[in-house]
Parts: C-alpha cells; sequence; structure tokens
C-alpha cells in the first residue's frame, strides 16, 4: 500500500495542540516541519502532504462574551507550503513533497512555474494538491466579495489544469542541447508554444523551466462532489478522500477508477488514498485513554466552529446545542464534506453539538483508536478488499502523532508485507508505482 504523511498544524485532532508534550507553534516552526519530514522519510513514506489555505479560518462563532474562545482555535496560520518545499527537498532524499495551491485565486503560469522549479530541487519529488478553496475569507484576500459558485470554480479548474499541464509539457524531455562549439543551448523545434485561449485564461508559453524529471510533477485532488469527482478522474495521480465505512470507501474506488476509464486512462494510474486519523497507545486500552484526553480538550465553542466552512452560511448559534441537527443550506464550499457529515449525524440521530465534536474531531475523516496491530488490521482489510491503494495518515498532533506512525504503525505494516522498506526509485511518480506521462508534445 502507499502510505503518505498529511500536514495540518498543529494537528489534525483538534484538542491534540493542548496535550503536554504537543509543540504548540508547531505551525510556524521550521525545525518541527523538518523533524516530521525526516521521521517520514525514515520510515519509507511516498510523501508528506501540506494543507493549505489563504485565509485564516472564520471566527466569528466564538461564543459572545468569552474572551478566551479564540485561545482554542486552531489553523488560524503556517507558513507558506510552496515557499516550504524547497527547503524540505534541500535536506530530504526520497520522500516526496506536496503542496496545496488553489485554482480559484492563482494564475496557471504561476503555478506551473513554482512546480516545476520545486520539482527540478528535489530530483522529482514534487507534487500539486489541486483545490478550489473552501472558505469565503479567501475570495475577500483578492479583491472579491464573495467566493465563486462551486461550479464555475471547477469550470475554472477544469480549464487551469489543462494550461499548467500544457505549459509542463512545453520544453521535449530531449530538447537541451548544451552545444558549447555551436552556442546552441537547446533545440527550438523541441520547445512547444502553447497558445492558449479559452474562457478563463489566455496563456502563450512556453514555460521557462526545463521538463520535470518525473514528465510532470504529481497532480492530487480532493473534491467529493459530483464536478470533484469529475476532475479528479480525468487528472489526479492520488485522490484524497474521507470515508469511514469499508462500503462507503469501496463504492468511492470504484466510482473514481470506473470514470478514470471513460476518460481513456487505466484504473492503475490513480492511487485513492482515504485519510484516517490514527490515534494510537501500546494497547487499545492506552489508545482510548489518548482519546478521551483529546476529546477533553475540545471545547463546545470550538466543537460548533469546525462545521462553519460546511453550514452553507447558516448560523448554527441560532440552534439549541442538545437539539436536532438541522438541515443545512448546500454549502458553497466543501459540498463533499457537508455531505458527509449530514449524513453522520443523520445516521447516528445525532444532536447539534454532538455532531459538532465528532467532525471536529477529523474534519469528516475516519478516525481509527487502538493498538497498532488494531490499526493495521482494519487497514489492511480497507486495501484487500479494494476501498483504496493506500491511506494519508494524519497525526493528531506534532510530533508525537507523527512518531506513533512511524515507531508503531509502519513496522506493523511491513512486517505483514503490507509496506516496502526501501524505496523503489528516486521520483514521486517511481515510488508511487505510476508510470511516466507522455508528453504533449511528443504526442
Amino acid at each position: 500500500m502507499r502510505l503518505c504523511l498529511f500536514w495540518f498544524p498543529p494537528g489534525s485532532h483538534p484538542g491534540g495542540w493542548r496535550m503536554p508534550d504537543a509543540v504548540a507553534t508547531a505551525e510556524s516552526s521550521f525545525e518541527v516541519y523538518l523533524e516530521v519530514t525526516r521521521i517520514a522519510e525514515a520510515a519509507k513514506m511516498d510523501a508528506i502532504f501540506f494543507a493549505d489555505a489563504a485565509a485564516v479560518q472564520p471566527v466569528d462563532l466564538i461564543a459572545k462574551g468569552d474572551p478566551k474562545a479564540g485561545l482554542v482555535h486552531r489553523g488560524a496560520a503556517g507558513l507558506e507550503p510552496l515557499s516550504l518545499l524547497p527547503a524540505l527537498a534541500a535536506v530530504t532524499k526520497r520522500i516526496g513533497l506536496i503542496a496545496t495551491a488553489t485554482t480559484t485565486y492563482k494564475e496557471p503560469y504561476h503555478i506551473a512555474r513554482r512546480f516545476a522549479t520545486i520539482d527540478q530541487i528535489s530530483g522529482g519529488r514534487g507534487g500539486w494538491n489541486l483545490v478550489t478553496s473552501q472558505t469565503e475569507a479567501e475570495a475577500q484576500n483578492f479583491g472579491h466579495d464573495r467566493h465563486m459558485e462551486h461550479d464555475a470554480r471547477y469550470e475554472r479548474a477544469e480549464e487551469f489544469f489543462d494550461v499548467v499541464a500544457g505549459l509542463w509539457d512545453s520544453w521535449a524531455s530531449d530538447a537541451g542541447v548544451y552545444d558549447k562549439a555551436t552556442a546552441q543551448c537547446f533545440d527550438p523545434t523541441k520547445v512547444r508554444i502553447l497558445n492558449h485561449s479559452g474562457k478563463h485564461f489566455r496563456v502563450r508559453g512556453p514555460l521557462n523551466v526545463p521538463r520535470s524529471p518525473q514528465g510532470r510533477p504529481i497532480v492530487v485532488q480532493a473534491g467529493a462532489s459530483g464536478p470533484g469527482k469529475a476532475l479528479a478522474a480525468r487528472v489526479a495521480d492520488c485522490v484524497f478522500t474521507a470515508q469511514s465505512k469499508l462500503a462507503e470507501g469501496k463504492a468511492f474506488y470504484d466510482e473514481i477508477k470506473s470514470r478514470a476509464v471513460q476518460f481513456g486512462r487505466r484504473p492503475d494510474q490513480i492511487r485513492i488514498m482515504p485519510g484516517i486519523v490514527p490515534i494510537l497507545g501500546r494497547t487499545d486500552e492506552e489508545a482510548r485513554e489518548l482519546r478521551s484526553a483529546l476529546l477533553s480538550n475540545i471545547t463546545d465553542d470550538q466543537a460548533m466552529r469546525s462545521m462553519y466552512r460546511v453550514a452553507g452560511g447558516l448560523d448554527l448559534r441560532q440552534f439549541p446545542a442538545d437539539g436536532p441537527f438541522p438541515e443545512l443550506p448546500l454549502s458553497n464550499g466543501a459540498q463533499g464534506r457537508q455531505k458527509l457529515l449530514i449524513e453522520m449525524a443523520r445516521r447516528e440521530n445525532l444532536t447539534l453539538i454532538q455532531a459538532g465534536r465528532r467532525f471536529a474531531e477529523g474534519q469528516a475523516h475516519h478516525v481509527v483508536c487502538g493498538s497498532a496491530k488494531t490499526i493495521a488490521d482494519l487497514m489492511q482489510a480497507w486495501f484487500e478488499q479494494g476501498a483504496c491503494d493506500g491511506f494519508a495518515l494524519m497525526p493528531s498532533y506534532f510530533p508525537r502523532g507523527a512518531r506513533d506512525i512511524a515507531e508503531g504503525l509502519v513496522p506493523e505494516l511491513q512486517r505483514r508485507g503490507l509496506f516496502r522498506t526501501e524505496y523503489e526509485g528516486r521520483t514521486l511518480r517511481e515510488n508511487l508505482g505510476l508510470s511516466q506521462p507522455r508528453s504533449q508534445f511528443d504526442a
């Protein structure tokens, strides 16, 4: 199976950063970023994956009159990942480096150039998590009053990717000549002018960075709505997803692989990797005690605010916390996550505050609790029953969560023959077992 480590500072569990052994400033400490990346590389993980948003997350659900409520807010700040990746590339050798960048508030040439450069610096270990942004707050940081409509964002993202891929293919792999005798640096017949003209973009090209060592940087996509799944099936090398039931995971897996075939791709050209939050202990009982401690660190206010981005603009403060979960208008943000929240609340008959606590704990991802053996059993079942190709492992807090995974869970998977003991290749694409894409220029 494939494994990547998911970085969401100061940890994927909202109660994690308040634990006594957590580094509360992990989101701004390069030393912690470096330590966790090296932990993941020593464990032979495929990649480390950096989540990102171009805004401080909304805090307007802070309880009135409670000056301390804001102190529990997480994810308010962090280091910009496209600046972070080159620094990490210089001090690592094999692990893949994946960063999030939005198609809604950036331009294709910028993204193509920056990821192509990261791929050159790292020797072919770069990856782009293609997102369309989820929060209204991002719009207001880029001169817009409100967020672009959901389907329009994905329409823009489709064209955005096509431009980026065309720019990455600007240079044939053998375009460089570097002949000092003739003063010829490159073969101009092997450098392609893109001349893209579409609804959203006009880009001449070519890119001023040579072709990637792995053909193109890896593209990751995480949309779970209809347009999101269509985009993932057409363009993604890896799909990051969030199911907590094996049957749901298998249905998603089969749907994406089937859609990929409809786009002329082979099913094995995409790796499906659900996110899980593993809360590990030496025994199941010890893990349950750790989870209980983590849960006790989530305030009611924090639980309510965790649902804000998927509430469809509805002010949840108007409803009694211990009352039934309300009907939500369709979100203009993360529609797939909204659907998961609603289904969980209805299926388990949760009150509003109960749903908030459950959602806060993993942001709709699968929270798994137990010893390394117990969690490995679950992962093996998902993998062998065709519900995934691997997992995005989401440490509850840093650096302990990463160490628990690397020193406890990974060795258990290796003992079962489910995970590598050494890297197979030099590039991220090779280690993921994906073939190098053919250039549009060559075609």
